[in-house]
């Protein structure tokens, strides 16, 4: 039952791929997302193809992570006994509460490691980052590089633990497909970071690099727990909206340091991310 379960994540990463790609994409990839989503779903045995389509009609996220005892889209505690058969992997075990299939979290995952703040509550993009996850020298790195540095700022800075687990993750989901956008954006992502909120991270390269044939000046990494996926697409359509204007890229991109990169942030997004 375990390639079911590992059948059942990448399904789900891909239909959310497509998501994102329907939101933000020109749907140039369209037919070989649906294709790779046909393959999978052809591997699903029918009793598990069956559970699928009835939880698929309700979300798009059909199989959550136990974390901490705890489904990991709900909150609700697995009995010990479940805890256990979800952990053996023979057959699948459902959360009680929303009925999504779960699966027992690898402890290479990259995990959100970050406390609640005890500040005044925020709002807009400080609820997601901090100027702690600005970084101005990008320049002369890879693809693969820029996303290491953004994931060990996270990991430096105590908003989630294994950055080198979250940037190999990363570059398994640009395989997937490209994040790099027209604009000079890319939006490197993981989900499933679970134990707290979702995190960005924003970086600048003026020279711009080589994205999968994009030049790339701006780049968000983001560690997103499942819980908030459907959130997460909200946030992106956000901050591409905020950087539509070459005045707005213009004002992050000439960021002198990471305070004047957090401050141009924050007033780029003010009107598109709530």
């Amino acid at each position: 039952m375990r390639s079911q379960i590992n059948a059942l994540r990448q399904l789900q990463e891909l239909v959310l791929t497509r998501d994102e790609h329907f939101q933000t994409g020109d749907g140039s990839h369209m037919e070989s997302l649906n294709d790779a989503i046909g393959n999978i779903r052809e591997q699903l045995e029918p009793t598990v193809s069956a559970l699928y389509d009835r939880l698929y009609k309700k979300s798009h996220v059909v199989i959550s992570a136990m974390n901490n005892g705890c489904c990991a889209v709900c909150g609700m505690q697995v009995p010990i006994a479940q805890a256990q058969q979800v952990k053996l992997a023979q057959h699948l075990v459902t959360c009680s509460s929303c009925g999504r299939v779960l699966f027992a979290s690898d402890a290479k995952q990259p995990r959100n490691v970050s406390q609640p703040s005890k500040d005044e509550p925020k709002d807009g993009i400080t609820r997601f980052s901090s100027e702690d996850l600005m970084i101005v020298g990008l320049d002369d790195m890879s693809r693969e590089d820029a996303i290491k540095t953004l994931a060990k700022a996270m990991e430096s800075n105590d908003f989630i633990a294994n950055a080198d687990s979250l940037a190999a993750a990363a570059m398994e989901r640009e395989e997937v497909l490209s994040t790099a956008m027209d604009e000079g954006i890319a939006f490197p992502h993981v989900r499933g970071v679970e134990g707290g909120g979702l995190t960005l991270a924003m970086g600048i390269s003026k020279k711009g690099i080589d994205w999968d044939g994009v030049k790339v000046n701006i780049v968000f990494l983001s560690a997103i727990p499942v819980a908030v996926s459907a959130f997460y697409l909200r946030l992106m359509a956000g901050i591409t909206q905020s950087f539509i204007k070459a005045e707005s890229r213009k004002s992050v991109i000439e960021a002198a340091d990471s305070k004047a990169l957090w401050k141009a942030l924050q007033k780029a997004t003010r009107k598109y991310v709530k």
